[in-house]
């Protein structure tokens, strides 16, 4: 039967329930964090590594025209074609390929009107420690399809910026992902802060969901005059999904403006068969003020891993973690109990990769020494799949004066004690 395109959003809507656990809640593996006196994981270690050029270039209009003319790190804006600009947000296919999220292209909503937003599916050809015995294992990473974002039944709610309503980084900052029915999408936006649903075809099948009462200086719904109570790029950078599918927990990658307490992250629950966040809330706090929290994601319904990062790259940054907590225990400032997990600035490296001279962190141990490490997501086998976001083409952490290529990375946890 061929569905009507006005029947898909209430589809999407009504079935929302019924959704498969996500894989993160299926693995099992890691041990039970509800107790402070449980041990902590021993060192991680890089399994695969798979990367994407930073100048590959996709079908689609000239991009970057309002950089400028003037090289950055080598590469001349604009662009012939959409690049892949990193992934904010990745999910797995049953066959193993790599759903990437792309944000909003160049960084700012001034800056990306020509960049479209847009998902990824991508094929991993991982470099692991062993000798490549084919191109299947060289390193590279394909790019299998890509779905370009639309609003064409006009819920936005503001106007676009392209009248063909191709959805773009103008229009939203897309940053996280997580699975709904029927090949649906739910997708947290940093510009309201907002939830958005997209359809199979990456078509807006709902109205944004902003979060009451909070809203970025790029929020649409932000009167002239009023007074922002969130920072820029502090919205809905992660966002986890509970089993079973109907809650999800946006976080805050900033601090309110007004929170006296600058490292304090705010855990949302949004119902999604209702559409509204419901009264439950969690406070998360970063490691410094300036941290970020980049990811999440459910192990079980109480357990999440959370991505924390700060805004540094090559030989200066000095948080790249991944952290455990238990919606259940909480320390006495009423926080989120922290437990490390993984330190991606000190995993052991059998020999995926090699010291270079000239490039930073491929030796032992490895580094994911990535101004925007933003992509988490766990797997079976007790393992992690990490990406960055490359922020083409200002980022250059691996090499001086070089854009970085989009990363992904498997990490191999040690078994629970």
């Amino acid at each position: 039967m061929r569905l009507s395109r006005l029947s898909l959003p209430l589809i999407a809507v009504a079935t929302t329930a019924a959704i498969a656990a996500p894989v993160a809640g299926a693995t099992g593996f890691w041990p039970d964090r509800s107790h402070p006196t449980a041990p902590p994981v021993q060192t991680p270690t890089l399994v695969g590594r798979a990367t994407i050029s930073a100048t590959l270039f996709l079908p689609g209009p000239i991009s970057g025209t309002a950089l400028g003319t003037t090289p950055v790190n080598g590469v001349t804006p604009p662009f012939a074609g959409q690049p892949i600009p990193g992934f904010s947000g990745i999910l797995q296919e049953p066959d193993g390929t790599i759903l990437g999220l792309p944000d909003n292209g160049f960084g700012a909503k001034a800056n990306s009107a020509d960049y479209l937003l847009q998902l990824q599916y991508v094929e991993p050809n991982w470099k692991t420690a062993a000798p490549p015995t084919s191109p299947r294992t060289s390193g590279n990473a394909r790019v299998k399809r890509t779905v370009r974002l639309s609003d064409p039944w006009k819920l936005a709610g503001f106007p676009l910026a392209r009248v063909d309503r191709q959805l773009t980084g103008a229009d939203f900052d897309i940053e996280s992902i997580q699975p709904a029915p029927l090949g649906f999408h739910w997708i947290g936006d940093e510009f309201g802060p907002s939830v958005l649903l997209v359809d199979p075809w990456g078509r807006l099948a709902a109205k944004p969901i902003p979060l009451p009462g909070v809203k970025s200086p790029f929020s649409p719904q932000l009167a002239v005059g009023e007074t922002p109570t969130l920072p820029a790029s502090g919205g809905f950078e992660a966002m986890a999904q509970l089993p079973g599918g109907r809650y999800l927990l946006p976080i805050t990658e900033k601090a309110l403006t007004a929170d006296p307490d600058p490292s304090r992250r705010v855990i949302h629950q949004l119902d999604t068969l209702r559409h509204r966040y419901t009264d439950r809330t969690w406070t998360y706090r970063t490691d410094e003020p300036t941290g970020l929290v980049a990811d999440a994601q459910a192990l079980d319904g109480h357990r999440l891993l959370i991505l924390e990062r700060d805004d540094f790259e090559g030989a200066k940054a000095a948080v790249k973690k991944v952290y455990a907590v238990d919606l259940r225990v909480t320390g006495a400032d009423g926080s989120l109990t922290k437990t490390l997990v993984a330190d991606l600035l000190n995993l052991a490296n059998p020999g995926v990769t090699q010291e270079t001279p000239g490039v930073y962190g491929l030796g032992n141990p490895f580094k994911f020494a990535l101004q925007s490490v933003e992509s988490l997501l766990p797997v079976k086998g007790n393992r992690l799949l990490l990406a960055s976001d490359n922020n083409f083409p200002f980022s250059n952490g691996r090499r001086a004066g070089t854009p970085d290529d989009t990363e992904l990375i498997q990490v191999q946890l040690p078994k629970a004690p």
